[in-house]
């Protein structure tokens, strides 16, 4: 495992929809994000009955192309992801409140319902044309309102919002380094990257060290959510990475799976990802009101990891920032990239001291005896001997010398 301690232009595009259950009401049904276009796992069509089409997130916007503006539909279901993420069980748990998840992207609207009253931005970051930082914004924190089932993983915590692209969403290494680096000294405690970058490799590793010496955890996308064709090969073949600042030490590197599990066939690929989220189809707010967009890729998955994140730092404010991102994967669901559990990420006991197994102490052998005693002994023993015997002899002998009047015997 790597360290960790580590589009397409908006125009005509393709756009397919699945239908989704919605708790308690009709079905809604979900397009996919027109710069990756994609079939999606085996649903009814758009055409059924009672099916509410939302319109999909821009990734980019083409030069001269209006600003997004509000959606005029609104899920009134849990979307899917939630459901996969068991964010209800979760949130019983902790909504992250008192943490603070800075989003370095296109800027976050302070005009969306579901955000209000949690939004500090920082210079251009107040206008947010494109949408993309809105959406993800609320991926990590959108909060319950009335007639919608969408919600965000850390509906408490707070957001800051610091300008990471253009206003057409092109981000460049020194804004999203600025980015970064200002989070963390603002107090950021989980900072979301919503770009990649294939350059930028010294700033980039600067501002994560950076971030990481604040013990901020830095958490973003190990793929673009789409791939311009300029930046594609000859032959249309993706490029693999490294992207920045996901691939520098402390980062978490992060890459999405859909519905039926798996990433979208054509989705760019991913370069060495530490975790997986979900990230294809995903619902969130918009630049204003209460209305919802969907989307997909890599970047709406980094979102979720920082929601999560902030779960954590939030239920287990001793944690460092290191020590959060081991969490996160060693409570992960086992797979080729581990899967996200924010609930056993938050639930399960952890760094419990192991029982410690004593080394068999040295056989010690018992120092030999003082011989002196020994030979005292047997010495005591031998004149006693000496003395039972010579009393035995006195005896016989004293009696015959008595009845010979103590003269020697005669001889013949």
């Amino acid at each position: 495992m790597r360290n960790v301690m580590k589009s397409r232009g908006m125009g005509c595009v393709l756009v397919i929809a699945v239908v989704l259950p919605v708790a308690g009401g009709p079905a809604f049904a979900l397009p996919a994000l027109p710069a990756t276009p994609a079939v999606p796992s085996g649903s009814p069509g758009a055409g059924e009955p009672a099916a509410t089409l939302l319109p999909p997130l821009p990734v980019r916007l083409g030069e001269g192309n209006p600003c997004t503006g509000a959606s005029g539909r609104t899920a009134t279901g849990a979307a899917w992801s939630q459901t996969a993420l068991g964010l209800s069980r979760a949130q019983r748990i902790s909504g992250g409140g008192g943490v603070t998840v800075a989003v370095v992207d296109t800027g976050v609207s302070t005009r969306v319902p579901s955000l209000s009253g949690r939004v500090e931005t920082a210079g251009a970051a107040a206008e947010d044309c494109v949408g993309h930082g809105t959406f993800a914004a609320g991926l990590i924190a959108a909060a319950p309102v009335k007639g919608s089932g969408i919600t965000g993983v850390a509906p408490q915590a707070r957001i800051l919002a610091l300008p990471g692209t253009d206003d057409r969403g092109v981000p460049s290494v020194e804004r999203v380094a600025a980015g970064i680096r200002t989070a963390a000294d603002r107090g950021a405690r989980v900072i979301y990257v919503g770009q990649v970058l294939r350059t930028g490799k010294a700033e980039l590793t600067a501002a994560v060290a950076h971030a990481t010496r604040r013990d901020a955890l830095v958490v973003a996308p190990a793929a673009p959510d789409a791939v311009p064709r300029g930046e594609q090969g000859p032959d249309g073949e993706m490029p693999r990475g490294p992207y920045w600042p996901a691939a520098a030490p402390g980062a978490l590197a992060v890459v999405d799976f859909g519905p039926g599990g798996v990433r979208q066939q054509n989705a760019p690929p991913a370069h060495e990802p530490d975790l997986s989220a979900p990230g294809d189809e995903m619902v969130s707010v918009g630049p204003a009101g209460p209305g919802h967009y969907i989307g997909s890729g890599a970047s709406l998955a980094a979102a979720g990891v920082a929601g999560t994140a902030a779960l954590v730092r939030a239920y287990h404010p001793d944690l460092t920032a290191a020590e959060v991102t081991r969490r996160l994967l060693d409570t992960a669901y086992p797979s080729d990239t581990p899967r996200l559990d924010p609930y056993a990420a938050l639930s399960l006991v952890q760094d419990r001291a192991k029982p410690s197994v004593r080394e068999p102490a040295p056989a010690h052998m018992p120092a030999p005896a003082d011989p002196t005693p020994h030979n005292r002994s047997l010495a005591i023993a031998a004149v006693g001997l000496a003395t039972v015997l010579l009393l035995a002899a006195l005896a016989a002998v004293i009696p015959r010398g008595r009845t010979r009047n103590w003269r020697p015997p005669t001889t013949p």
